[in-house]
């Protein structure tokens, strides 16, 4: 075995060496095109709210549950405190009532989304279709 160092090969003799040049602009291009082509995910639970109305002289519906989490993260079903099964039993039952009554979701300030979001899914899943939020205009300041 031999190696040739220099010398023998002319000016127009081929590279034997590959260009990786133009490869590696065409990976990055792709690369950045699938980064922007990607979708967002997001955490989202879908939860069908009737639209907003600024007619004052609507009927209030006289019968309601209210689901109220505190700070300390604690759910009470009409002011007698619950755990999240216990909840989802009262719900059913709401649910399955001729006239379903409207569940008005009232979450304090400091309360963990992630409780929040719980209840939300709880009724959603037990098929609740009057849902409301009270207390929203505390947090318009």
């Amino acid at each position: 075995m031999s190696i040739s160092m220099g010398g023998g090969g002319g000016e127009n003799d081929p590279i034997p060496d590959m260009n990786t040049t133009p490869l590696i602009d065409v990976m990055l291009v792709l690369l950045i095109m699938f980064i922007i082509t990607i979708p967002v995910q997001t955490h989202a639970v879908k939860l069908d709210l009737p639209p907003p109305s600024n007619t004052p002289n609507q009927p209030v519906d006289p019968v309601f549950n209210q689901v109220d989490i505190d700070f300390l993260n604690n759910i009470y079903w009409n002011k007698q405190e619950v755990t999240l099964p216990q909840l989802r039993g009262y719900m059913r039952q709401a649910a399955e009532m001729p006239e379903q009554p409207e569940l008005r979701l009232r979450p304090e300030a400091l309360a963990k989304y992630e409780v929040v979001d719980k209840v939300m899914a709880t009724a959603q899943q037990v098929g609740i279709k009057k849902m409301g939020f009270v207390g929203n205009e505390a947090y318009a300041n």
